[in-house]
Formats: structure tokens, C-alpha cells, sequence
């Protein structure tokens, strides 16, 4: 097993067919090589659904590879309920099994562990959070060059721009505050079109000049929109982890999210808000984030910054290599292990 980032390999499939790319054909073929080439020693499958994750697990089933599946919040009971059909008819044709015969799943929350469990399956589940770079200079240098003094605060969004992220209860809470001196600025990708909806409704309240779309950011941009914020927001209804809670303290932000997201720990280190999901709920956290004196917000950031360097990077990969041993018989179960 080579656990080495020297060690690490990317292999990319490439077709110049979309169909076949769908269905996952080239990505089957060139597994089916790749392993018998070179048979690896643990299969870690990220995501489910799609047909590339099921002829990654039908090949690992094959070969005689165990399996490791981190869902990423795909078994979550929002997730189910979108595109509920589709999800009905893969279950039955391929999901359930390829779920039913993996060796172990990876969970980022103790919520999802419980997800998981609830649709029946017992195999050993790692709880294992995702993590933050903390060696990352650019990181540092830009949150340390947030200005101490603005005419003007603002409220982040950062994620992916999509119906389950809870944006039109952010935008109707922003219009029933009407807060003066603040922005709203939206980031991250718009997934199915729904930025137009997004956006349609901020001109149907009266909020459109409040409101910027920044586009997708990546790297030192999408620092810099954490830098420039006073506050970062997730009105999210379903969350197996949410990375951006994690980036967004790491720069050093105040954080409100909801229940739909497993942040209670917010409330726990004093710096940010948990709060239910819906528009008042949003309102109540809002209004009382915004009413802080910057100085509060600042050590709120703090306490923030702080707590999440538990979740270095190079700690998270550790975790994950002593979970493949024990899986190999190779080394003591894990703590984060759960068999129960």
C-alpha cells in the first residue's frame, strides 16, 4: 500500500463521446487495466450515484479489492428526496449493492453516520472530518491584511449556488432586515441554472442593489472574498460536512449556518450561530451578528481561527492510512472507527 505523496499517480479518462462518458464506459475500461496492471490494495470511492462510482465498485468487486465509500452527503435525507425518482430506480438497479458490498464507509460527521446507518447498512464507518491547509502562506497573509476599519460590511456566501444550499430563505430574511451599511455577496457555482431564480427574486424584493454575484472562485481569489467579509453565511438544508464553514473560520469569520449543517460546535467555541433552518431563524442571527461591534465580530474570528486547527490536513491523512491498515489487518482499530 503506498501511502507517499511521492507515491501518488493521476490517471485521467478522457472520450470524446459524452454518452460514453455518462455511462462511464472508458472510465470501466481503464480500471479494469489499471488493476490488472498494478492490483491496489484498497478502493476509495468518493461520491455515489453516478455510474463512474458504480464501475469503480462493480471492478474493485470483481478483482477481489475492498471498498471504501465516502458518500459526501449523498445519503443524506434531502439529498434522497431530490430527484427522488432517479435515485429510486439506481438503488434498485446497482446503488444498493455496490453500497451493501463495500468494506467500509467514510463519514465526515457524526450526522452522516447516522444516515448512513439509517438505511440499513453495519459495515464499519470512519468519521472523519475534512480538513484545512494551515501551512497555506497565501491563507495567512491575506486574512492578516483584512483592513480594521470599512464604511461599508459584508456578508459572504460561498458555495455552490443550488437549491439545497438555502439561498432565497437568505434573500428573503436580507429583505425582511433591510440592514444598511451591509452587502450581500454571493460565490461559488451556478448549478442548474438556479442563479437566475436566485437572482430574479432579489430584484422581486427590492434587494437587487444589496446583492453581488462574484462568480466561481478558486485559490487566492477565493481568499481574498473570504478577507474582504465581515461574516460568512450557509442557509443550507442539508450538509454531510460543509467545507466552507471550515474555510470560512480558518480566515478568521464569524459563521452562521443551520441545523442542516453538523456545526453545533459554533455555538460551543463562540464563534458563530447554529440556528434552524428557515428565513426567521436566518433574521434572528442576522440581526444580532450585524448589531456586534467589529471588534466583537473580530474576536468571535478569533476563537474561530483557533478552534479549527484541529482540522489540519496532515492530521486528517493520518487518520486515513491507519484506517486502510486496520482494514488490511495491518494495524489496531482507529478511534474514529465506529463498529456499532
Amino acid at each position: 500500500m503506498q501511502t507517499s505523496a511521492a507515491a501518488a499517480n493521476c490517471q485521467v479518462v478522457q472520450s470524446r463521446s459524452s454518452v460514453s462518458l455518462t455511462f462511464g464506459e472508458p472510465v470501466r475500461r481503464e480500471l479494469t487495466r489499471l488493476v490488472r496492471f498494478h492490483t491496489p490494495d484498497v478502493v476509495h470511492i468518493h461520491g455515489v450515484w453516478t455510474l463512474v462510482n458504480h464501475w469503480t465498485s462493480f471492478t474493485a468487486r470483481r478483482y477481489g479489492i475492498p471498498v471504501v465509500i465516502a458518500p459526501h452527503g449523498m445519503l443524506e435525507p434531502w439529498s434522497l428526496a431530490h430527484k427522488a425518482l432517479k435515485k429510486r430506480v439506481a438503488m434498485a438497479v446497482y446503488q444498493r449493492r455496490d453500497l451493501a458490498t463495500a468494506s467500509l464507509f467514510c463519514a465526515t460527521a457524526e450526522l452522516e453516520y447516522e444516515s448512513i446507518r439509517a438505511l440499513g447498512f453495519r459495515q464499519p464507518v470512519a468519521v472523519i472530518p475534512n480538513g484545512v491547509r494551515f501551512d497555506d502562506v497565501t491563507l495567512f497573509s491575506v486574512v492578516d491584511g483584512r483592513p480594521a476599519a470599512k464604511t461599508e460590511r459584508t456578508v459572504v456566501f460561498l458555495s455552490r449556488v443550488h437549491p439545497k444550499k438555502g439561498l432565497l430563505n437568505l434573500l428573503h430574511a436580507w429583505a425582511a432586515l433591510a440592514p444598511q451599511g451591509w452587502r450581500l455577496e454571493l460565490a461559488g457555482p451556478n448549478e442548474g441554472g438556479h442563479l437566475s431564480e436566485v437572482m430574479g427574486l432579489a430584484h422581486r424584493l427590492g434587494i437587487a442593489a444589496a446583492v453581488t454575484y462574484l462568480g466561481e472562485v478558486e485559490g487566492e481569489t477565493k481568499s481574498r472574498a473570504y478577507a474582504r467579509a465581515d461574516l460568512f453565511v450557509l442557509p443550507t438544508f442539508s450538509e454531510n460536512f460543509g467545507v466552507v464553514v471550515l474555510e470560512a473560520l480558518a480566515h478568521g469569520l464569524p459563521v452562521i449556518t443551520t441545523h442542516g449543517a453538523p456545526w453545533a460546535d459554533l455555538i460551543t467555541h463562540g464563534c458563530g450561530w447554529w440556528v434552524d433552518i428557515g428565513v426567521d431563524p436566518l433574521v434572528h442571527a442576522l440581526r444580532e451578528a450585524m448589531a456586534l461591534s467589529d471588534d466583537e465580530r473580530r474576536a468571535m474570528g478569533r476563537r474561530g481561527r483557533d478552534y479549527v486547527r484541529r482540522f489540519d490536513w496532515n492530521g486528517i491523512a493520518q487518520q486515513t492510512i491507519d484506517v486502510y491498515r486496520w482494514m488490511l489487518g495491518r494495524g489496531s482499530q482507529p478511534d474514529c472507527v465506529r463498529t456499532d
